[in-house]
């Protein structure tokens, strides 16, 4: 029987892909034959350990450095993936959060701050996502066809307190991914999100679960009563690259244990 999740080597480029989720997600793909794995990360050990990892188990990987809200350094990035794999047939946009280095000024209220703080939420979020896109729409319509997939959060359907300015910059990756689906769907290429909630890494499932009765608390906000896992991302985001989602654009999709639901 066919894999319907076979990549039948298109080649991707995931940003963010040195840890956590996006390192995930570069493993994902690079295990179901894509042609090459372009691993992005802010910093590059981090990125060529994920590289290596896909390599040894058989893929085809290389790791570049690079920042998402550097715009002439991001279409440096794809001319040099492009130059290495021939093409970008998969863009996963997953470089988020605060940044590559996140101010502590981040957390405190935003009206307590200023635009040089908010950056730091808008300039990955938002603008790294534009950027990317920017970069390998050109060459997804001159081989007629591609997938764009945006990593947001559930901050991003639902707001969430003391993250406003975040939860602005996702919501609004996920308007820019809603429209560019529609511009490029005659290009036969389709462009979805991934929204995401609370999640089992070194930053966010380690200091839940230093705080038993705080850990307690968020998960009663969940069906599922644990916290995603990398590769329950890495699982959807894998569907939507794939040919089993070819008919599938201009949607969000929640992979979050029930945090929320949506119709």
């Amino acid at each position: 029987m066919k894999d319907i999740l076979d990549l039948n080597g298109r080649v991707a480029l995931v940003t963010g892909a040195g840890q956590n989720v996006g390192r995930e997600i570069a493993l994902y793909l690079g295990a179901h034959n894509a042609g090459g794995v372009v691993v992005n990360d802010y910093v590059l050990e981090r990125a060529q350990a994920v590289a290596n990892e896909i390599k040894e188990d058989g893929g085809k990987a290389i790791a570049i450095q690079g920042d998402v809200t550097d715009h002439p350094g991001v279409k440096a990035m794809v001319a040099k993936a492009t130059e290495a794999f021939g093409k970008i047939d998969i863009l996963v946009n997953n470089a988020g959060n605060g940044g590559a280095n996140p101010s502590a000024e981040l957390r405190k209220p935003f009206w307590e701050v200023g635009p040089d703080t908010w950056n730091g939420f808008i300039g990955v979020n938002l603008y790294g996502v534009i950027n990317c896109s920017s970069a390998v729409i050109p060459g997804m319509i001159a081989q007629q066809g591609g997938r764009i997939v945006t990593i947001i959060s559930d901050a991003g359907r639902m707001g969430e307190s003391g993250l406003e300015v975040y939860s602005a910059a996702k919501a609004g990756a996920a308007g820019f991914t809603r429209a560019i689906a529609r511009s490029l769907g005659r290009f036969n290429i389709t462009a979805n999100n991934v929204a995401i909630a609370a999640m089992n890494t070194a930053q966010v499932g380690s200091r839940l679960k230093a705080d038993p009765e705080r850990f307690k608390r968020v998960m009663a906000n969940y069906v599922i009563r644990r916290l995603g896992e990398p590769s329950d991302i890495a699982a959807m985001v894998l569907f939507l690259a794939s040919d089993a989602s070819s008919w599938i654009t201009g949607q969000t999709y929640p992979v979050n244990g029930g945090f929320s639901f949506a119709m």
